[in-house]
């Protein structure tokens, strides 16, 4: 997998994504390979590594990230009645790019 999937496929345009929603500084879409039955990603545009490497002056770019996040739990729920909200870090981020997952359902099993 890339360094970087979200930077290096998703927002170069490499890799197709079905837009859930989107702002000019944050995408929200369906999941490549979902894990759940229903799986939305939601990332900043700019490239930053996680939540921890976020600084003071990305407090903008954050709270239009948590708005969109907000947005899309919402639907998520009205369609669902339940969802998770949930971003990885260390070596559970596979991908080294701020990234939400909303998702809803039981998780799929995997097949190898």
């Amino acid at each position: 997998m890339a360094e970087d999937f979200y930077c290096e496929e998703v927002l170069s345009g490499k890799t197709k994504v079905s837009i859930v929603r989107e702002t000019d500084n944050v995408l929200a879409y369906h999941h490549t390979r979902p894990f759940w039955p229903t799986h939305i990603v939601v990332i900043p545009k700019r490239h930053i590594s996680s939540l921890l490497t976020l600084t003071d002056e990305d407090g903008p770019l954050l709270l239009e990230l948590i708005a969109v996040v907000r947005e899309v739990a919402a639907e998520v729920i009205a369609r669902h009645g339940a969802c998770r909200v949930l971003t990885n870090l260390g070596s559970y981020q596979d991908s080294k790019h701020l990234h939400w997952h909303v998702n809803s359902g039981e998780p799929r099993t995997q097949v190898a």
